[in-house]
């Protein structure tokens, strides 16, 4: 006997469209759950404006605000409703004129029965696809007691189904009057949640069907609304080449043993203005004359003043940019969740084929984007391993806090993360101040184990010999080494 996939429907949303494995299973019903403002009843506009622009016929049972306004805070996102058609059941001024509550659905009356004629002729007539009620915990006022409120609902459900519409409602979940038996009554269930870092949206219950879980982030903009699923890094996988991706610098390279290998993350740390920034660029530089594109997420430096100092030290970045192979993003403090971020990036690497993806840096990504501070670290992890598993070279720029002194090599924790572990010094030495790069970490091959001199000129990165002479680069106190033949003199 075969299975037959259910049919998907769209929410409106892509990003919760994702979540879904495509939306929501057809002719069944949902409930989306969610303290005031957290954007219930937008989630609802959306669900029957894609249904809409299908052809599909959509129903809008309104039981709390009126037509006119929900019209007019739909206009606010960009969201024309002309299409959409309403069964206006919320409370107007002429009830309380007449001295009474908002008791439509009271049972001791003839309410519930016009409330139930009202919806039966607007069902029969409009014949829905798609019905969003909103909130459906009002009609909790048409029955003496939970047991036949939770028996209206399912004879609700039923109906509306077998007359070939899918349903997606909300409640109004309070202390004194919970929704939990709701949640056993829906197909599936959408929580949203407004917390000190923004909306987040999970799907707890979803019948039928496997779907995305963890937490995912909900942004309300202007104009539109987004969903930015959790990374689940083991979803994605493509075959690529393990090689070496040179930097063009043959000393450098010489450190590296041919360089860094693509798909790797390679951590770039160092003092401020060592050149870190300098060293992840000509990566992409010498990947823009093999014809692949890269991207870098500025976090601590305006895009302005990285084109300017690029420009200034022979780094063709405005060439680059104009030929698209480099994107820069300059990312804008809490304009990000974690999963927003990742989405952007997603978006860089699927849809423009990018190879090489450089966050600069790392600090700045904890202290821009909106969470935790351990779920930031572990949030990053989840975004390099989706990287590597399409084959994206990761470049991750990190500052260390001494200028000189003893070395550190990592200072946010991300060492683990790191295939390769690049590192430049600053030194001072017999009163005047130089550079060292070097090697501490590679998983794929050998690397040089001797630092060398390290220096930014007008023509770009220049790498020189071994620092065999030196000792104690790496202590606070550098010397030079007496040279056998000067001992002898």
């Amino acid at each position: 006997m075969s299975s037959r996939t259910p049919e998907r429907i769209s929410t409106g949303i892509s990003g919760l469209d994702e979540v879904l494995h495509g939306g929501l299973i057809a002719n069944r019903s949902y409930l989306v759950r969610g303290e005031p403002g957290t954007g219930k009843t937008i989630l609802g506009i959306h669900f029957l404006k894609a249904g809409a622009d299908r052809g599909e016929t959509a129903l809008y049972v309104n039981l709390e605000e009126t037509t006119e306004d929900i019209e007019t805070n739909a206009a606010t996102l960009g969201i024309d409703l002309d299409d959409v058609r309403f069964l206006d059941l919320s409370p107007d001024s002429e009830m309380f004129a007449r001295n009474q509550s908002y008791d439509i659905f009271a049972p001791s009356e003839v309410e519930q029965s016009s409330l139930t004629d009202a919806v039966t002729e607007r069902v029969e007539d409009v014949e829905p696809d798609r019905v969003f009620i909103d909130p459906i915990t009002r009609l909790r006022h048409l029955t003496p007691d939970d047991h036949q409120f939770r028996q209206q609902v399912i004879a609700f459900m039923q109906y509306l189904r077998e007359a070939g519409a899918t349903v997606v409602f909300t409640s109004q979940n309070t202390r004194s009057i919970p929704d939990d038996d709701l949640q056993f009554m829906s197909d599936g269930t959408i929580e949203i949640d407004l917390g000190e870092f923004g909306r987040t949206v999970t799907v707890p219950k979803f019948r039928g069907s496997q779907i995305r879980g963890g937490t995912h982030a909900m942004r309300i903009g202007d104009d539109d609304v987004s969903v930015f699923p959790e990374l689940q890094p083991s979803s994605y996988d493509r075959e690529f080449v393990a090689e070496s991706i040179p930097s063009g610098v043959p000393e450098m390279d010489e450190l590296l043993h041919g360089g860094i290998e693509r798909g790797t993350i390679t951590v770039v740390s160092g003092p401020t203005g060592v050149g870190k920034t300098t060293t992840g660029t000509q990566f992409m530089k010498e990947a823009a004359g093999r014809g692949e594109r890269s991207v870098v997420y500025m976090f601590e430096e305006t895009k302005g003043t990285f084109l300017r100092r690029s420009e200034a030290i022979d780094m063709p970045v405005r060439q680059m940019l104009e030929r698209d192979a480099l994107n820069v993003h300059e990312i804008e403090a809490l304009d990000f969740s974690p999963e927003g971020f990742a989405h952007l990036v997603r978006e860089d690497v699927e849809g423009h084929d990018t190879r090489i993806v450089m966050i600069d840096g790392i600090d700045g990504y904890q202290l821009s984007l909106r969470g935790e501070e351990t779920d930031l670290v572990r949030k990053l992890h989840t975004l390099c391993r989706y990287l590597k598993n399409v084959g994206v070279t990761v470049i991750l720029v990190e500052e260390t806090e001494a200028v000189t002194g003893r070395f550190t090599a990592t200072e946010a924790g991300i060492s683990y993360l790191a295939d390769n572990i690049v590192f430049l010094q600053h030194l001072e030495l017999e009163g005047r101040m130089r550079k060292a790069i070097g090697v501490l970490k590679k998983r794929t091959s050998d690397f040089e184990r001797t630092l060398r001199e390290f220096r930014i000129t007008e023509r770009g990165i220049e790498v020189g010999e071994s620092l065999t002479d030196l000792r104690g680069i790496l202590s606070d106190t550098p010397t030079t080494r007496v040279r056998t033949e000067e001992r002898d003199d």
